[in-house]
């Protein structure tokens, strides 16, 4: 397979080495039957992703397959997301929040969505000389399904399957030995500007707080300063300047409580956190530690905050 059309990784930007990796492989036509896109969340893997399935599923690229494949409708790529289990049936991030449900697990990839795969790579591809399965956040995976997928790894046919993760740690050593390895790396800030600047994000640029928090991943930027904005300007002045009295603070956590949705929540703690650090107040981050555990363990809300800030408003009198 010869590559006859501009790369369609012309929109990955900063990941040289999973580019040259993977176009080699399609060059040489030796490409692998399960690959490990490994790397923090908003480096560009699931836009790696999109691209490499071009590649893949076109013999000529033209508009209207780019289109399909953009879409997720062309019939030999199964694009699987995390799912919460609603109403006897499965739907994803996207579906829930539409869907106003609110769920305290976060999603994950079912055994039900790998018997789907299997069923999906049972037939030959229909237009494609190889079926395409991308699994993100394939570190969900609880360890039924991941057993499962293990059984069609060993066998995949003619296919290819691409698992978006973290890190190779973040899944079953037995699936990470079956897979190819793709690095994607926190992007320079050079690199990380030119993705801001083409997303119509050159604002974000401005707020050196929320670039420390994003540690060079365009969409971890993206995603802080869509929750800044989330956050009424007059909450975070009262958290930088902490009220002196325990009325005040015990106040302060209820208006967090009340104002702010628990993902919210947990940015705040982010960028708390970030403030103080630059600030160097270590003695206000046990605090904050203390408080993302509470909350990530589902701890009633506002009495973690309360506990927070009193604390926080006592180490300020240190």
């Amino acid at each position: 397979m010869s590559l006859t059309f501009p790369s369609p990784f012309a929109p990955l930007i900063g990941q040289d080495q999973a580019v040259e990796l993977l176009s080699r492989a399609v060059g040489l036509d030796r490409i692998a039957p399960a690959y490990l896109f490994a790397g923090a969340d908003g480096t560009g893997r699931r836009l790696a992703a999109r691209c490499f399935a071009e590649l893949l599923l076109a013999h000529k690229l033209n508009a209207g397959l780019r289109q399909r494949i953009q879409q997720g409708n062309h019939p030999d790529l199964l694009w699987v997301e995390p799912t919460y289990s609603h109403s006897g049936r499965l739907v994803n991030a996207a579906e829930a929040a539409e869907l106003g449900i609110k769920r305290r697990a976060q999603p994950e990839i079912r055994l039900a969505q790998i018997r789907e795969i299997s069923r999906f790579l049972s037939r030959p591809p229909l237009e494609a000389l190889r079926s395409l399965v991308v699994i993100e956040q394939a570190e969900s995976m609880a360890e039924a399904a991941a057993n499962g997928l293990l059984k069609t790894l060993e066998e995949p046919g003619r296919a290819t399957l691409i698992l978006l993760a973290p890190s190779p740690e973040s899944l079953l050593p037995t699936l990470v030995s079956r897979c190819q390895r793709i690095p994607f790396r926190r992007l320079d800030p050079a690199a990380l500007a030119q993705v801001l600047v083409q997303a119509g994000q050159a604002e974000i640029l401005q707020h050196p707080e929320i670039l420390a928090l994003a540690q060079g991943s365009p969409g971890a930027a993206i995603s802080q300063w869509q929750f800044s904005q989330s956050v009424p300007p007059e909450l975070l002045q009262q958290l930088a300047a902490l009220p002196s009295s325990a009325r005040g603070l015990l106040e302060l956590a209820r208006q967090v409580d009340q104002s702010l949705e628990p993902e919210a929540q947990l940015w705040l703690l982010d960028y708390l956190q970030q403030i103080y650090w630059q600030q160097g107040k270590s003695n206000r981050l046990l605090p904050i530690e203390a408080a993302r555990r509470y909350l990530k363990q589902y701890v009633q809300s506002r009495l973690v905050w309360e506990v927070t800030l009193l604390e926080l408003g006592a180490a300020v009198s240190m």
